[in-house]
């Protein structure tokens, strides 16, 4: 069954839409491409360094930030090797991991971040989309090769001073109507952060609290994440505490985690507005499998920054439990971008209230910069003046098409389907399912789609059957 929507479909009641009767089950897809994601390459110099042997003190209160980068700096200048702990709490600033080097924080270690920003070195970089300066995040591989953090202790962000900042600036930005870049102005670390680099693994840790995203993957090639745990709603729930952020990299693989954050649990990114447009960097070749997402916005998410584009994703074996949003695609009309080949096969979400969700007219608020009166454009910060930058129609316009779903469940659903395009400019095109089932209190609306098809596809839900007046083969 195909359908095509400029007026809003609504579902509802015990909807089957089609009555197509399917092969057996299909295998996943198996794109040439899917083999070789992930990082083929591992920091092998079995030799040992202890960062006690440098003078770190893991008693929670001496900052150990010098003594930590002393040790990775020889590793790194004698060939390689690995960094490692006694059992203790080390207290910390900025690290930053060099090629050949493998980082290990073994079981009964834990990292502090330090609550000073001043402890987070400014580099540059692109946070949200944008490129500018940035404190660095607790744990930095920047132009690496062949690195990896690895081990099952606790890198801890302490994260909550910067969260507070944060909402009392809120207080005060939202209503001069500078919601839109709040976000910027105020700055928190990074717990992990990945950037122009490859061969790259991230193994077995545990992240607490990061004061913005918890693990970045920025203009990378190659990485793998296996095994890690993000838990960020310790102490409260930290804005914008995003779980594994992938940012207009490519070749890359996540796999076996789990995600409780208060933001998108996993996420792929590529560039906002003008300043995306102009890096123009896509995000390409992710494979995401066996993974969990908990509390947080978002299992699979696609944007809000879409800049470079989107394509050629297999996510895959995934299951939310509580997570507001399941499957998410968002963009607005200042983006661009195009969003494609996105294949998002045997998922479960339980109690997840929108299992599908796709907005081309995100949170406007903060997705269209206007500039209130009383502001001089030439005494503006510079990261401002990027995101006052008009973008025409055309370069703004997202594409959302060719997103297929398989096999895939919702339980204990609020809407079940939630997907809005742009009035007369992007539509969602091509979106597709087969064999999967949605149950939630309403069944929800579909408005600005082309040719979305439908076999097997289940909606249950509480309205009475008369509403589908709309729905035609």
């Amino acid at each position: 069954m195909k359908m095509q929507l400029t007026t809003p479909l609504a579902f509802t009641a015990l909807l089957v839409c089609g009555t197509l009767v399917c092969p057996a089950q299909s295998a996943l897809p198996d794109f040439p491409w899917m083999a070789a994601v992930g990082a083929s390459e591992y920091p092998d110099n079995p030799t040992v360094y202890y960062t006690s042997a440098y003078g770190a003190t893991g008693d929670a209160v001496t900052d150990c930030t010098r003594a930590i980068q002393s040790t990775i700096d020889d590793c790194a200048a004698r060939g390689g090797g690995v960094v490692t702990f006694s059992p203790g709490i080390y207290l910390t600033g900025s690290l930053f991991i060099r090629s050949g080097v493998n980082f290990r924080v073994p079981k009964g270690t834990m990292l502090v971040g330090q609550q000073d920003i001043a402890a987070y070195p400014l580099i540059d970089t692109r946070v949200a989309g944008v490129e500018m300066q940035w404190p660095a995040a607790l744990i930095n591989i920047i132009d690496a090769k062949r690195a990896a953090i690895s081990g099952d202790g606790v890198i801890h962000g302490r994260g909550k001073v910067f969260w507070d900042k944060y909402w009392a600036a809120r207080e005060e930005y939202d209503p001069k109507g500078l919601r839109w870049i709040v976000d910027y102005d105020v700055q928190r670390p990074r717990g992990i952060l990945v950037a122009n680099s490859e061969e790259v693994t991230v193994r077995d840790v545990v992240v607490y609290q990061a004061g913005f995203w918890s693990l970045h993957i920025l203009y990378s090639s190659r990485v793998t994440v296996d095994g890690v745990i993000i838990s960020n709603n310790i102490e409260g729930r930290g804005p914008s505490t995003d779980g594994v952020d992938i940012d207009s990299s490519r070749d890359i693989l996540v796999q076996h985690c789990l995600v409780n954050c208060n933001d998108d649990n996993f996420c792929l990114k590529a560039g906002r507005d003008s300043d995306g447009l102009r890096v123009n960097r896509p995000c390409e070749r992710v494979v995401i499998r066996d993974c969990v997402a908990g509390h947080g916005d978002g299992l699979f998410t696609c944007g809000s920054e879409t800049s470079g584009g989107i394509r050629d994703v297999v996510a895959y074996n995934l299951t939310a439990r509580g997570t507001r949003y399941g499957l998410r695609f968002k963009s607005t009309a200042r983006r661009g971008g195009t969003i494609e080949n996105i294949w998002l096969c045997n998922i479960e979400m339980h109690d997840v209230e929108y299992p599908l969700i796709a907005d081309l007219d995100w949170y406007p608020a903060y997705s269209t910069p206007e500039l209130p009166a009383g502001y001089r454009v030439e005494q503006l910060p510079e990261h401002w003046k990027k995101m006052l930058v008009p973008v025409s129609v055309e370069q703004g316009t997202p594409k959302f098409r060719d997103i297929h779903l398989r096999d895939v469940t919702a339980r204990g659903a609020s809407t079940c389907i939630s997907a809005t395009g742009l009035a007369g400019k992007g539509t969602l095109d091509r979106f597709s399912f087969s064999r999967c089932s949605f149950e939630g209190k309403e069944g929800g609306t579909i408005r600005h789609a082309n040719d979305w098809q439908f076999e097997e596809f289940f909606i249950t839900c509480a309205l009475k059957i008369e509403e589908c007046q709309h729905v035609k083969p």
